[in-house]
């Protein structure tokens, strides 16, 4: 049975995040201000998964609109609202992917700040403050490209598990909970993820 709405109108900024989606859902169209106060409380959240995934790109600011639109569109379909941030972290990501295949990868390196961790440890990408050479830039830059390009080539259930876990931030419940599968095809997925990223990049890593 459904968690009957307040009859009479309440200010959307009083509401918990979980009364604040269902008003967005009750009507016949999504509630204009319901949305208006849903992405007021997660567009940092959208805004900072987006700089993750593309650092560099110049139109990160018409993506996070795109995703507004997607959720706009598709928030009544969401049968369990508080589930509703990795449902987003979903939509941002698939999203990013999309546009990454229109792009056919000619992307620009990871943002040095972004840590991305493989096989349980945090990778080192800072450049040593006395002034890397020419050289020393142009491979560090040229790690990044292959390391998006890397993500990008794992399959579908792969990247959204590594994406939601290391850039995401997300336990594996959380991860198990927003992809509907096991805690145990989580993580067999993340150390597959891993395995196929350190196989693709032995060559800049080293032993």
């Amino acid at each position: 049975m459904e968690t009957p709405l307040p009859q009479q109108r309440v200010s959307v900024d009083s509401l918990s995040n979980h009364d604040l989606i269902l008003m967005a859902q009750a009507g016949a169209r999504p509630d204009r201000a319901a949305l208006t106060e849903i992405m007021k409380r997660y567009r940092s959240h959208v805004d900072r998964l987006l700089y993750h995934l593309a650092p560099d790109w110049q139109d990160r600011a018409d993506l996070s609109q795109e995703v507004w639109i997607r959720v706009y569109r598709n928030i009544k379909n969401l049968n369990e609202p508080e589930k509703f941030r990795g449902w987003l972290s979903r939509i941002t990501t698939n999203l990013f992917y999309d546009e990454l295949r229109k792009r056919k990868r000619n992307s620009s390196p990871l943002s040095l700040d972004a840590p991305i961790l493989l096989d349980g440890s945090e990778l080192d990408w800072e450049i040593a403050a006395d002034g890397p050479s020419p050289e020393d830039n142009m491979a560090t830059r040229e790690f990044y490209e292959q390391l998006r390009v890397a993500i990008a080539d794992l399959p579908d259930a792969f990247r959204q598990t590594i994406i939601l876990r290391e850039i995401d931030g997300r336990s594996y419940e959380e991860i198990a909970e927003a992809t509907q599968v096991s805690i145990g095809t989580v993580k067999s997925r993340i150390a597959r993820a891993r395995l196929r990223l350190q196989e693709q990049l032995s060559g800049y890593l080293g032993s």
